[in-house]
């Protein structure tokens, strides 16, 4: 009977074989028209469409299941965001450089292990020996030029590769090379350079005509030199009034390490192309996703322009960019053939890219992330999660009551509200991550367990909260005599202004934020670790504003 049945099948498979087939296609594309729908459901909350957005592109088995955009692509035109906008990649555009860098690699032009003198022979290495390994995976120890007080006053000038090159080869090192990872823009700055010197020619025609154009990447180019059909979006910022224009940048500055703009569709070409291992031998795809060993045997999770991460606990194969006035994200999850892209139009003020990302990965190999519902603990039951949570040797977490919720703040950051979910579990609406606090058999509360993507990360509690900083009485007449506009440098305005009692800087193309006293002449702000102090110029008598801000000092004089 079973062998009649199978038989009975072929024939009439046989017979009808178009009808079979359009079946077929009929249920596929109800299941792609299911998960475009769930994910849609999923992210679209995270988009106004007022405001700047972002365009999403979902790929499973090789084919689009998911592309939509939301919002603005100009909010000052009101022109409406769509699928095949172009938009600036930042930082994601350093896997098309190390792959470049490997292209040569496998021809025998270049050795991973090649100190970087063998291209740069004045090159300051103070004895060390840097490799063009190390500027890969971020391990060289050389100091990020975006990092530098002067990066930003400096950010609209257009500089030849020698010269930015020769602006930050002189700093000292951060470390060993080799000893640490540390993620830095110079050490793709410095590939860029090296692709040049190798294949003679300019980085971008190399990239166009070895990567772009074979892989018909067509509206993909170095930005300022795009010959494709796509319109670009507008980058934004948010300010105080809303969405401003993002600050302008000299695409010269961020070169190999985050020049590139693209759409969502020449991404997933590009992914199509890694994923069948086009361009590089297969070893050497292998290593350009493999994590790094350090020369204290312990692993970083950056490989050459990718980073090794996981969705829902699954590895995936990951990297973010941001630039002036654009944002993005690209994943692989290669165990379940999925490729994710957002593309974000603003530098800040809505949803992070990543996490648009993370959550549409997640539908699309079928491992949601839970939709947390709010609960209300009582007050002393939140007292009791009061503390200091340790993270590492340079930073933790201050967790302290407010409301019915938790205020926790991690060192460097703004702090974020945890809503309760269950007596011990805490989310933040919107985001993915998720606490738990444990106690131990006495019932006092030990640590807060960080649950990431099935990487739990456990901060041991080591104290009490510290108390918070004191606000002295502040008459609003002697504010006002501080009142007014600041010129930090040649990019930064910073404007004091008050309403009310409340005392608030804001930055150029910056959001508003408030200050408290400590003084009659210094404030400090509690969403960032920074303060403000007003002082008279020796010399002059006329008031300067200084800020102090990661061990950094900026000194502005008041405008007219």
């Amino acid at each position: 009977m079973p062998h009649l049945l199978k038989l009975c099948l072929a024939i009439a498979v046989a017979i009808h074989p178009f009808a079979a087939s359009a079946q077929q296609a009929s249920t596929a594309a109800t299941v792609t028209a299911l998960g475009a729908a769930q994910i849609d459901a999923a992210i679209g909350q995270y988009y106004k469409p007022n405001e700047p957005g972002a365009v999403v592109l979902v790929a499973k088995n090789g084919k689009t299941i998911f592309r939509k955009a939301y919002g603005l692509a100009d909010a000052a035109k009101g022109i409406p965001m769509t699928p095949d906008m172009q938009l600036r990649l930042g930082s994601v555009t350093k896997q098309f450089t190390s792959t470049a860098v490997l292209m040569l690699v496998d021809e025998g032009k270049i050795r991973l292990d090649d100190d970087i003198t063998r291209f740069f022979p004045d090159y300051p290495t103070k004895g060390k020996h840097i490799t063009v390994e190390q500027l890969l995976n971020h391990t060289s120890g050389i100091a990020s030029y975006t990092g530098k007080p002067s990066f930003v006053e400096h950010m609209s000038e257009d500089m030849t590769v020698g010269a930015m090159i020769d602006s930050f080869k002189n700093d000292p090192l951060d470390f060993e090379p080799g000893a640490r990872y540390k993620y830095n823009n110079s050490g793709y700055f410095l590939l860029g350079a090296i692709i040049e010197k190798v294949a003679g020619q300019p980085y971008a025609d190399f990239l166009e005509q070895r990567i772009f154009r074979p892989l018909g990447m067509n509206d993909t180019a170095y930005d300022g030199r795009e010959h494709g059909k796509a319109i670009r979006a507008a980058g934004h910022t948010r300010a105080a009034s809303g969405f401003e224009p993002s600050m302008k940048i000299s695409m010269a500055l961020p070169f190999a390490a985050g020049a590139l703009v693209s759409t969502v569709d020449d991404l997933a070409r590009w992914d199509a192309a890694v994923s069948s291992g086009k361009l590089l031998k297969p070893a050497t795809w292998q290593r350009a996703f493999s994590k790094t060993t350090l020369t204290d045997g312990k692993l970083s999770d950056y490989g050459y322009g990718w980073v090794n991460g996981s969705v829902r606990g699954v590895p995936d194969i990951e990297h973010g960019g941001a630039i002036n006035g654009f944002n993005t994200f690209a994943l692989r999850v290669p165990s379940e053939h999925v490729y994710v892209v957002v593309l974000r139009n603003t530098d800040s003020g809505t949803a992070s890219p990543e996490t648009v990302a993370r959550k549409a990965a997640a539908l699309a190999i079928g491992k949601p992330y839970p939709a947390y519902q709010a609960v209300t603990l009582a007050a002393k039951a939140l007292d009791a999660y009061a503390g200091t949570y340790k993270i590492d040797d340079r930073s933790e977490r201050i967790v302290r009551r407010e409301g019915d919720k938790l205020r926790m703040q991690r060192t460097g950051r703004p702090p974020v509200l945890l809503s309760a979910f269950s007596p011990t579990g805490f989310f933040v609406p919107g985001e993915l991550d998720w606490y738990e606090f444990t106690r131990n058999t006495q019932g006092e509360v030990v640590s807060m367990t960080v649950q990431r993507d099935g990487e739990p990360q456990v901060n041991p509690r080591v104290g009490d909260a510290p108390a918070e900083r004191a606000v002295v009485a502040l008459a609003p007449a002697a504010f006002d005599k501080l009142a007014g506009r600041y010129q930090m440098n040649a990019a930064l305005v910073l404007a004091l202004t008050r309403e009310g009692e409340h005392y608030f800087v804001t930055g150029t193309r910056q959001p508003k934020v408030e200050i408290f006293p400590a003084s009659d002449t210094v404030f400090f702000a509690k969403v960032v670790p920074a303060e403000l102090h007003a002082e008279k110029d020796a010399a002059t008598g006329e008031t300067v504003l200084a800020l102090h801000q990661n061990g950094a000092v900026l000194t502005g004089r008041k405008l007219p």
